[in-house]
């Protein structure tokens, strides 16, 4: 089909068609094609109907979507003859097609009993032969769908759950499912599927405009990968992006996002629409069949009721009596109700409140803060809750600065959740946490603001400390609260950025801490809490045992140091690490201890001559054995090094202590190949990674301590320790210490350098090149930040 190549790859001189063009004349071009041959194979006599469904039916044919066409008929002996005619031209065109031939009969009871095909036949389009017949099916798989729902529709949500599942949501997942994922194209032909059995209106403007969105991408996602495909890679971000005439993929991302979400929502509405009018079918007798079936209503708080039952339909709606105009704090109260009985608020109910709930004065009301502390309170059920809101404008009414974050993704694969989302998650995390402070109601604040800052450029803590003071004074919080608030949402990063990026045992750390901090304990104390939540928050496996006891660890000193204590001194060794240094000192040979620890982490403790390379021999040996270095320690004492390395098996438990000190005394001698063996494991678990993000390298000079640290930034491979340490060791330059956090495939290494002067800038460089040849493909270029 030379005109549809034609219509992908326009040649010079043609315009280019946009996404939804491009669609309408792939369709046109279809039907025209399809209309023509089914003539030629005798479909235009009487009791035989060429029909499309799928995307073909619905007009919204992307560049590489199969062909959904079913053949009908009434019991015309011809049909198998007219069938082969159909299907060879498009089989030899090499067009994806997705066939049937049917009776009409067979039509009607394949329907009956299969969902997919239900849904695909109500809507169905008639290209080619006796239309009466298409009209019949269709018209009669309708009136089959309308009085059938009741038995269906449990069906109907059970298998979009399903597909949930399987697909993740459009709005989160870092490669969104166009087609299956939650708030895609297969939602909206659900919604579609629900107003067919005149359940719920046709979808509005903004479901609309979400539909066309999400075909635009599909279509130049298609037109991109050159292949028919759902999921948006990043590698085909930017493009599919400046094709839509947007600046990156990030751009594109926050647009989906917003669309998905939007979709979501409306499933929402409509699902809980569906089931109220779909009442769960029960046998009552005649006699007790209620003469008025009017939902009960039970009350929730003043203005608030419960409609509905709570475990099927149940809706948070205002009261018959509530006075939206004349209650400032009722959009709150209703939304802490909501959120305290995990249920949703009632659609109705939603659209009243924006209709006719009045603007919060400056400063907020007491009733009107209580309640929003009462809604972050909540547990998970706020989630749904300001979701809603957010949807149906109210968020944004009383968050003005939320616009900034909402539908924002994230920049690095380890975030799960969009900018907004996530400050959502973390009120939910930080709920969990809420004992462990004296001021729970400032930690669930600082929860829901600590990365408002984020979308506006400059540094986000910074940006966002202004903003919490803004929304502090609104609220009407206490100035010294006010204070507090803004102090957490500047350094919220602190402790956890502090705790894997320094020595948390040296004492101009832990002072330096105490001075931003203004020696205040309490400010400590929601800090420790807030970057817990933060973590958990962030995705699984950011909050680890590891950091967990770093963290505590840096808090510990701190809290020790601001009730009058000293400040931390370096641990020395005990008598029996001094008493291996000297064996070894003595032997020549390499000692190893593996302790473990709590939570599969295991302290490996290397004793060996001191001497070049045994960094990284330590490490890849480590590495070899599938390892995970979190951190190390490196010591000596009597001319023999004493480094000590915090690690996690990445599955099973440690090896032996023996096999260790084997293997690292011949990676030392030269008898273990290590580059080799290392190279072999990664090919053994599929190989380097493909088309990774170029290294970042950033460097950090205390004035304090005259310490030098380089964090390196980089998607992690097996063995990608051992290669920096090398880098670093052809430099000629020690290492006092090492950090190593993994988030997801991205590793963030901080390693503090032994220089033993002031590194000249022509020094620095030469590291970069030596770290980023180790660590990066051959091509790639790495930013570096000083």
């Amino acid at each position: 089909m030379r005109a549809r190549a034609a219509l992908l790859v326009p040649t010079p001189g043609q315009r280019r068609l946009d996404a939804a063009a491009l669609r309408d004349a792939l369709t046109d071009l279809h039907d025209f094609w399809l209309a023509a041959h089914a003539a030629a194979a005798g479909v235009g006599g009487g009791g035989a109907a060429l029909v499309a469904v799928g995307a073909l039916g619905r007009r919204e044919l992307a560049p590489h979507s199969d062909l959904d066409l079913v053949l009908l008929h009434t019991g015309r002996a011809d049909i198998t003859e007219m069938a082969e005619l159909l299907w060879y031209p498009l089989w030899d065109a090499g067009i994806g097609l997705d066939h049937s031939v049917r009776t009409v009969d067979e039509a009607l009871r394949v329907a009956g009993q299969d969902l997919r095909a239900a849904l695909g036949l109500l809507e169905i389009r008639h290209l080619a032969g006796d239309e009466a017949v298409g009209a019949h099916v269709a018209e009669a798989v309708r009136q089959a769908w309308r009085a059938g729902i009741r038995d269906r529709l449990d069906e109907l949500v059970d298998s979009a759950r399903q597909r949930w599942v399987r697909n993740g949501d459009v709005a989160h997942r870092v490669e969104p499912d166009l087609k299956n994922g939650r708030g895609g194209l297969r939602d909206l032909q659900l919604l579609d599927a629900l107003a067919a059995a005149q359940l719920v209106d046709r979808p509005g403007p903004e479901v609309r405009d979400a539909r066309t969105f999400l075909l635009d991408v599909r279509t130049e996602l298609h037109r991109v990968s050159g292949r028919a495909r759902d999921a948006v890679r990043a590698q085909d971000g930017d493009e599919v992006a400046a094709a839509l005439g947007m600046t990156d993929r990030f751009d594109l991302a926050r647009a989906l996002s917003s669309a998905g979400r939007t979709v979501t929502y409306a499933v929402d509405v409509a699902v809980r629409a569906a089931r109220a009018a779909v009442p769960r079918r029960r046998l009552v007798p005649l006699a007790r069949m209620p003469w008025n079936r009017t939902p009960p209503r039970r009350p929730l708080d003043d203005g608030v009721v419960l409609h509905g039952d709570p475990t099927r339909d149940g809706e948070v709606a205002l009261a018959r009596d509530a006075l939206p105009t004349r209650d400032p704090a009722l959009l709150l109260r209703v939304a802490a109700a909501a959120a305290r009985a995990r249920l949703p608020i009632a659609a109705g109910t939603l659209a009243k409140l924006a209709d006719t709930a009045p603007e919060l004065r400056r400063p907020w009301p007491r009733e009107a803060r209580q309640e929003l502390l009462a809604l972050l309170g909540a547990g998970p059920g706020v989630v749904d809750v300001v979701e809603a809101l957010d949807r149906t404008g109210l968020w944004g009414r009383l968050f003005p600065e939320w616009g900034a974050v909402r539908d924002l993704p994230p920049r690095d694969a380890v975030h799960t959740w969009t900018v907004d989302r996530h400050l959502v998650e973390t009120v939910v995390e930080a709920n969990r946490l809420v004992t462990r402070v004296s001021r729970p109601d400032l930690l669930l604040l600082a929860a829901l603001l600590h990365d408002v800052g984020k979308g506006r450029g400059g540094d986000h803590s910074a940006v966002g400390a202004a903003l919490a003071r803004q929304i502090g004074e609104r609220l009407g919080l206490w100035p010294a609260d006010v204070d507090l608030l803004v102090s957490l949402v500047q350094h919220h990063l602190l402790l956890p950025h502090t705790a894997t990026r320094r020595d948390v045992t040296d004492p101009t750390t832990v002072q330096r801490v105490i001075d931003l901090l203004g020696n205040d304990p309490m400010l400590l104390e929601l800090l420790h809490a807030l970057a817990e939540a933060d973590a958990r928050a962030t995705g699984p496996g950011v909050w680890t045992a590891w950091k967990s006891a770093l963290v505590g660890e840096l808090v510990e000193h701190c809290r020790a140091a601001m009730a009058g204590g000293p400040l931390p001194t370096p641990t020395p060794l005990d008598g029996r690490q001094r008493a291996r240094a000297e064996a070894v000192a003595a032997s020549g040979r390499v000692d190893v201890l593996v302790v473990p620890g709590e939570e599969h982490l295991a302290t490996v403790t290397v004793v060996a001559p001191d001497r070049p390379g045994l960094l990284s021999r330590a490490t890849g040996v480590l590495a070899l054995h599938s390892l995970q270095v979190h951190a190390a320690e490196l010591r000596g004492h009597a001319g023999v090094a004493v480094d000590m390395f915090t690690v996690s098996p990445r599955f099973g438990s440690p090896p032996e202590a023996a096999l260790l000190r084997e293997q690292l005394q011949r990676a030392l001698d030269g008898s273990l190949p290590l580059d080799e063996r290392l190279a072999a494991k990664e090919r053994d678990y599929g190989g380097p990674p493909q088309d990774p993000p170029p290294p970042r390298l950033l460097w950090f000079d205390d004035e304090a301590t005259g310490a030098v640290v380089l964090e390196l930034r980089a998607t992690d491979r097996i063995g990608l320790l051992h290669r920096v340490a090398a880098a670093l060791e052809s430099c000629g330059v020690d290492v006092r210490w090492a950090r190593a956090s993994t988030y997801g495939a991205t590793a963030v290494d901080a390693f503090c350098l032994d220089t033993g002067s002031r590194l000249l800038p022509t020094q620095r460089r030469k590291i970069e090149r030596e770290v980023r040849a180790a660590v990066e493909p051959p091509g790639q270029d790495a930013a570096t930040t000083w």
